[in-house]
């Protein structure tokens, strides 16, 4: 029976979407977001609890008085870059974080949990499509501190009878079809966004960085996957754990792969558009090609995407921006 569900980081992108999603499903989303990153704008479909997950006692009042059966864990720091810069704060909030929500669940008789995991756990792939199975070698900290979620989430399912999904999704994308909610951060990273802001006029340009990868163009290599999809994933994997038990990983991604030169010549496509284009250094680190075997999640989750497209995705994310534009007072 479908109950409600705190949703740590749902004032996000894809913790958003998830809310939504629940909603759609009969859950109840309870919000629990710092709103460091997120957005007071974003949460439309459950209350909001402006609190750090680094907080117990917080967390398990909150817990308590909502009555919640679940969670679902998104709240974390998600720049690879700055994971570099400042390694303390990725493995304060997404490590020391994450095991101040599960010991508050523990407290509170709650044995159900969704990670928002990632595929910089892999590291620099020996095998595309990379499946599951595939070695774990993390290159950054913020690679580093999802894994260690994981791995925690395994440990405590063995000793204390917690029930995990793992879902390792590769390169988020897209937006809300209603244009309820969208991608908004601050700085943006994303390489669609960015080159929709470059196609708007809201930015001078788009970089690529690198030419010279082993790629068919020279550009790298991605698994775009439609924010909605990842949110439905959520919704399956939390119902499975409501019948199983133990520790389950699965990667989410359409098992397609376009380089950064298709988005920017799809982006022009879908919006008219011409973009300024500069080439820029490659980024330390930065695999030449990321895409996902998501067959376990097919075959055990039910789930399959929507959206399989690259233009169908560019143009949901068009759309946002465009409504954001149109409605520059609803989002800061």
């Amino acid at each position: 029976m479908p109950g409600n569900v705190m949703v740590t980081g749902g004032a996000g992108y894809v913790g958003s979407h998830a809310c939504k999603a629940l909603k759609g499903a009969g859950y109840q989303p309870v919000v629990v977001d710092n709103l460091s990153r997120g957005h007071r704008w974003a949460v439309k479909w459950g209350p909001l609890h402006e609190v750090d997950i680094s907080d117990p006692v917080a967390l398990g009042r909150i817990m308590l008085e909502n009555d919640i059966d679940a969670v679902m864990h998104f709240a974390a720091q998600a720049y690879v870059a700055e994971s570099v810069r400042d390694p303390r704060r990725y493995y304060h909030n997404n490590v020391v974080g994450s095991l101040a929500l599960l010991d508050a669940m523990r407290q509170n008789g709650i044995d159900k949990i969704v990670f928002s995991s990632s595929c910089a756990t892999y590291g620099v792939p020996r095998l595309v499509p990379i499946p599951e199975a595939h070695p774990q070698f993390p290159i950054n900290p913020y690679g580093r501190t999802k894994l260690l979620v994981e791995q925690a989430l395994r440990d405590y399912g063995q000793a204390y009878g917690l029930r995990s999904v793992s879902l390792r999704y590769f390169n988020a994308a897209g937006a809300d079809p209603m244009c309820e909610i969208g991608e908004l951060h601050d700085p943006e990273t994303h390489l669609i966004p960015l080159a929709l802001e470059a196609a708007a006029g809201l930015r001078e340009n788009i970089t690529v960085h690198g030419r010279d990868y082993d790629t068919l163009d020279g550009t790298c290599v991605r698994d775009f996957i439609h924010v909605t999809d990842l949110a439905r994933a959520h919704v399956m994997a939390l119902q499975v754990l409501e019948t199983g038990s133990g520790a389950h990983t699965y990667n989410l991604g359409t098992g397609r792969g376009h380089s950064v030169q298709q988005v920017i010549d799809a982006v022009a496509d879908v919006t008219g558009r011409d973009l300024a284009v500069i080439d820029g250094s490659p980024r330390p680190g930065d695999p030449p090609t990321l895409v996902a075997d998501a067959t376990r999640a097919f075959n055990r989750l039910q789930w399959t995407p929507e959206y399989t497209e690259l233009d169908a995705i560019i143009d949901s994310a068009w759309k946002w921006l465009k409504h954001r534009i149109a409605h520059p007072q609803s989002y800061g």
